[in-house]
């Protein structure tokens, strides 16, 4: 038997080495510094972390010997297996959780009520933690869970019902839940039963009971399809399966001759019906229940969806739900890629107070990410986004991109970043190429302002000023706090000599973002060298901005 180790954090705090051998580690700082990588939201902390909160009372050097003392002690008691439980570098220290159970209940008593820890810094630490341990108390319920963890919501298209013994109309009912499950499956926010799974099951009487208890899933796509005269009506539903409640219907009617390109229009809508609904109900859900009781499939879709919110509520309470996806499913690649997308925008929205620090921690969770899986596409084209927007290493983020789409030809976000890439090198019709083939592929309509946003940039760098501005009207129609839609609209309307109507969008940027500074977009935007964002800077300053 493979050793692990227990840990109970409520109450009396217990360690124990698991496995052939049964040994229980009582070292108070041995227990606090367990402690502290379980509870870390990547479950790793740095050295200098670890000595200063555990030996804050000694000095740097003291404090390290110290640090490497309780290694040596703990590599003796686990043996060979220190190195399977635990990675140690000269800048941190990284737990792997699937090695450790958290044990014990909440109701157990205090957090770490027996440590007996003096240091001024964990102190500081435990009672922040006493004072709001909603986060804790879930690697309680997570570890005592059976089964692996469905991170993402899970979807299943039937074919649709037609009246006995018309084969042609089975056919096309059949396609529509075909199509609609290929649509589907290009979202990285959502797992798509197989078509070929969702035809056996319709084979019998349709019971959602039974639905749900066979294909395991959350949402359920159902309806029928019929003629009447020489007009084909459609109908489809979409139910939360868990619940029972119907979210919405959508109903198609036209002429059989045009069923093939109606359909096709029809089915885009129904799948963009289908993003939106089970990201909006996702966030209603996360609003309302506390963290330890909220669903693991929906923490990932939760914090994708409220990141993209206007509201500064929102994109904080987003990464509260990333990091409580990371504790729960520590290894899923596609949650570290959305945290790492998460510290990304808070840079670009200027809500970061520590641009160094947050850029290095987005490319630790795609690091993260692509040790977990080299060849996610997400993971890739995240690590791109950070090189790219934030580093300005623009040829690593091109290798990125195009390795992702070599993997996932379908990966939109690789597309649409490919393409704002593109438009930061002036290369205007090839950033609308792929920005284009991007919204093409994107089944995921809340996320549409962000798509339409760099579409926007695309035709701004291929002198469509009028497109551009169309784009950005949309954009800030579902967004009107996206910093980049709105600079792109001033850049338009500068192009277009409607002056007014620049300097009245520059007010808008203004009060939306007080602090927004021409020097801090001349330093730090990937494109205020190009031709583009001379533009750009030309039409803020032109607006009033500086």
């Amino acid at each position: 038997m493979a050793a692990g180790l227990e840990i109970s954090l409520f109450g009396s705090c217990v360690l124990r080495r698991t496995g052939a051998l049964v040994q229980e580690i009582t070292g108070a700082k041995h227990r606090a510094f367990f402690a502290l990588l379980v509870t870390a939201p990547l479950n790793r902390r740095s050295r200098t972390f670890l000595q200063e909160t555990l030996w804050g009372l000694a000095d740097y050097e003291s404090g390290h010997q110290n640090l490497r003392r309780a290694l040596s002690d703990l590599r003796k008691i686990l043996g060979v297996d220190f190195e399977t439980i635990l990675t140690v570098t000269n800048k941190e220290v990284e737990i792997d959780m699937n090695r450790v159970k958290v044990i014990g209940h909440p109701s157990d008593g205090a957090f770490l009520d027996d440590l007996n820890v003096r240091e001024p810094s964990f102190i500081a630490w435990r009672d922040t933690i006493r004072a709001d341990p909603s986060s804790v108390k879930a690697l309680c319920f997570i570890s005592n869970k059976r089964g692996p963890i469905r991170i993402r919501p899970r979807v299943c298209a039937l074919p649709l019902t037609v009246p006995p013994g018309d084969t042609e109309l089975a056919i096309a009912g059949d396609w529509i839940a075909e199509e609609t499950s290929r649509m589907m499956s290009r979202s990285s926010l959502l797992s798509v039963i197989s078509h070929l799974s969702g035809r056996a099951m319709s084979q019998r009487f349709i019971d959602i009971v039974n639905v749900r208890d066979t294909l395991d899933v959350d949402y359920l796509l159902t309806g029928a399809i019929r003629r009447q005269g020489d007009t084909l009506i459609a109908d489809v539903d979409f139910t939360d399966i868990q619940s029972g409640a119907l979210l919405w219907n959508r109903h198609l009617s036209c002429p059989m001759t045009h069923f093939s390109q109606e359909a096709s229009d029809w089915l885009v809508n129904v799948v963009q019906s289908v993003g939106r609904a089970i990201a909006e109900t996702t966030l209603h859900a996360g609003r309302q229940t506390p963290l330890p009781d909220l669903p693991d499939h929906k923490l990932l879709i939760a914090g994708a969806t409220a990141m993209h919110h206007p509201k500064l509520g929102d994109f904080l309470r987003a990464r509260q739900f990333l990091d409580e996806a990371a504790i729960r499913a520590p290894a899923n690649p596609h949650v570290f890629a959305w945290l790492g997308k998460w510290y990304v925008l808070s840079i670009f929205k200027n809500y970061s107070t520590d641009r160094k620090g947050d850029t290095q921690r987005a490319l630790d969770c795609t690091a993260r990410a692509l040790d977990l899986d080299p060849q996610s596409s997400f993971g890739l084209t995240i690590d791109g986004f950070v090189n790219g927007n934030i580093l300005k290493n623009m040829d690593l983020a091109e290798r990125r991109y195009s390795a992702a789409q070599d993997i996932n030809p379908s990966e939109s976000l690789s597309w649409l970043l490919r393409g704002s890439l593109m438009a930061f090198r002036d290369e205007g019709q090839s950033a609308i190429r792929a920005t284009t083939t991007a919204r093409d592929l994107s089944p995921i309509d809340p996320f549409g302002y962000y798509f339409d946003s760099l579409a926007s940039s695309a035709y701004l760098a291929g002198g469509d000023y009028i497109k551009a501005l169309e784009l950005a009207d949309k954009s800030l129609e579902s967004n009107d706090r996206h910093i980049s839609t709105l600079r792109t609209r001033i850049a338009a309307l500068h192009a277009l000599d409607r002056e007014a109507e620049a300097r009245e969008t520059a007010q808008d940027l203004l009060r939306r973002f007080p602090y927004f500074s021409l020097d801090d977009y001349r330093r730090t935007h990937p494109s205020a060298e190009s031709k583009t964002g001379k533009l750009v800077i030309s039409a803020l300053s032109s607006a009033g901005l500086s």
